[in-house]
């Protein structure tokens, strides 16, 4: 069974609970957008989603990306699809239409690129790295550059990569050893090599612009001495580059992306930004990007649980203990309780997920164009405490419960054909790239929370909490804890590595609690409809079996800190 995006769903979350039609139109920006052509672009979107993306990914996994001398042929109908997408504009949604885009809200792009990883998350690798580089091009080229190749990126005509990553150095970006020697043109030579480099080399488009992140000749050790460099595929003459791929990754999931071993071997380009600011160039859209990783997760997710509970509604096992049915429904499995307990779960993850992804998508662009300079700080805090939990939440998610959906299945479910193991291969590679899921946590609580002993933290929740459309005592007190927990951390001096080794349960704590304002924003807008009773039987699931966790996660840190607080000096 081929995904199939469920657009009144992400309408009912973005309309009726978020309101941001309204919201939205309160900025310049988007001050011509109505309610009706969101909703118009939302469907339509879905429609080439279900139509031609997502017939492709069962053909991505089995046949997969092929190298053959240096050469990349992506799975079969994959270039098709893919011209198609450009073609239509799907790619420059969210661009500035000074450089060929629609100037459409982010929002509009989120829910487009959940679809697409849904749908097909091997193939929506390639076109996912567009919006970065558009970012960093648009926001930090000189003006040639921008004239070269902002609008082809822009419209997905060209498609583009982000060459960080080397042999020896990984998470630890500041080991890169590539060079970039200046030439006498203004251009630079870059000699190196970079693995692990998505869509490195690819058909899908003719030309492929690789950003990377290289050293001058006299920089200094370290992250300082980076800067970015542009280097194309096909350079504006016309002419192959000396960029090559050596090879592509034999990996456990995402088999219709290639993953690339990609050698520079005096290749010419040109530095984007300014000298030994490349990393600062770079993290132009990290928050869109991590947003993007999220929003794969929670499309993995919906896949993943759009299967099981098909299945789940046509097949007959043993009469479900406790049914007072009786005929022809009492011996689906979807009857008995322990099946009905993992679908409602994984609803509520999706459900609430989307919230806060929808929410975020919304901020990014109220920090973008708010007038009032207020408005831009409230969406830069909500951005900078967010993205990192969203990312590392919904990536663990989709792969625990892509996993807990194939138990659904039983035995099905690890047999190929019913697809739902693919999801559980595809989802796992989401928890370590864009920054591995540990980094994210040190990230949130070591770069954001400690600092200032939580005092971004608390005045965010504040704020969060006066704007809950009803009040929330249960959801005010696990502040207050989460507060002096935050405080505790801050103050304890006894151990450096305390706050490291307890990154991922304040990640994970403050993520449950994210989720539940989620759905507490949720629960009074649910219509009474056919689909109330779905709402309210997630609803109902994550109270009583996710929300105790956090309160596991609540002892955990309290544990270590007394611990800690008896170990004599």
């Amino acid at each position: 069974m081929d995904y199939q995006p469920r657009s009144a769903d992400a309408w009912f979350l973005i309309d009726r609970v978020l309101g941001l039609p309204t919201q939205l139109r309160q900025l310049t920006a988007f001050a011509d957008i109505d309610a009706e052509l969101m909703r118009q672009v939302l469907d339509e979107s879905g429609t080439f989603v279900a139509e031609v993306i997502a017939p492709l990914y069962r053909v991505g996994d089995e046949h997969g990306a092929q190298w053959r001398g240096g050469k990349v042929t992506m799975p079969q109908g994959f270039r098709d699809a893919y011209q198609a997408f450009w073609q239509a504009g799907w790619p420059a949604l969210a661009c500035d239409p000074a450089d060929g885009g629609q100037g459409l809200p982010t929002v509009l792009e989120a829910t487009l690129y959940e679809m697409l990883s849904a749908a097909n998350h091997g193939w929506t690798m390639a076109p996912g790295l567009l919006h970065g580089a558009y970012e960093c091009i648009k926001h930090h080229a000189n003006e040639e550059l921008r004239r070269l190749y902002l609008e082809k990126v822009a419209s997905g005509e060209w498609l583009a990569t982000m060459c960080l990553t080397e042999p020896h150095a990984g998470s630890d970006l500041g080991l890169i050893r590539t060079k970039a020697v200046p030439q006498a043109d203004g251009r630079y030579a870059l000699s190196g090599s970079k693995i692990l480099i998505s869509g490195g080399e690819h058909d899908l488009s003719d030309n492929i612009i690789h950003l990377v992140l290289a050293r001058l000749p006299d920089s200094p050790p370290g992250p300082k001495g980076l800067s970015l460099f542009l280097v194309p595929k096909i350079d504006p003459q016309g002419q192959r580059s000396a960029v090559f791929c050596d090879r592509i990754e034999d990996k456990m999931g995402l088999h219709g992306s290639p993953t690339c071993a990609m050698r520079f071997d005096v290749a010419l380009g040109w530095m984007v930004g300014e000298p030994g600011k490349g990393l600062a160039t770079m993290f132009v859209m990290m928050n869109a990007a991590r947003l993007h990783v999220a929003l794969q997760g929670i499309g993995l997710l919906e896949a993943a649980w759009q299967k099981a509970d098909a299945y789940a509604r046509e097949r007959r096992q043993m009469r479900a203990p406790g049914s007072d049915r009786g005929g022809a429904e009492a011996d689906l499995i979807i009857q008995h309780p322990a099946v009905s307990r993992i679908l409602d779960t994984q609803r509520a993850w999706i459900d609430g997920g989307r919230w806060l992804a929808y929410r975020t998508a919304f901020e990014l662009d109220r920090a973008k164009h708010a007038a009032d300079p207020t408005q831009r700080a409230a969406a830069q805090r909500w951005c900078a405490l967010v993205t990192p939990v969203l990312k590392s939440l919904f990536t663990q998610q989709a792969f625990d419960g892509a996993s807990a959906c194939l138990q659904v299945l039983g035995g099905h479910g690890y047999v190929r054909e019913w697809g739902v193991e693919q999801h559980v291969r595809d989802a796992r590679v989401a928890m370590i790239y864009e920054g591995t899921n540990e980094i994210q946590a040190i990230d949130l609580l070591i770069r954001k929370v400690l600092p200032d002993g939580g005092q971004v933290l608390s005045e965010w929740m504040a704020m969060e909490l006066k704007g809950l459309p009803q009040a929330s005592p249960a959801l005010t007190e696990q502040a207050r804890q989460w507060l002096d927990l935050s405080e505790a951390l801050a103050q304890q001096q006894s151990s450096p590595t305390l706050a490291h080794e307890l990154a991922d349960d304040y990640l994970r704590g403050l993520g449950l609690w994210m989720m539940q304002l989620a759905w507490a924003h949720i629960r009074p807008c649910v219509p009474d409809s056919a689909d109330t009773q779905r709402w309210h039987a997630a609803d109902q699931s994550f109270q009583r079996w996710c929300v105790p966790e956090w309160r596991m996660r609540v002892e955990i840190i309290r544990d270590a800190l007394q611990a800690k607080a008896t170990v004599p000096a």
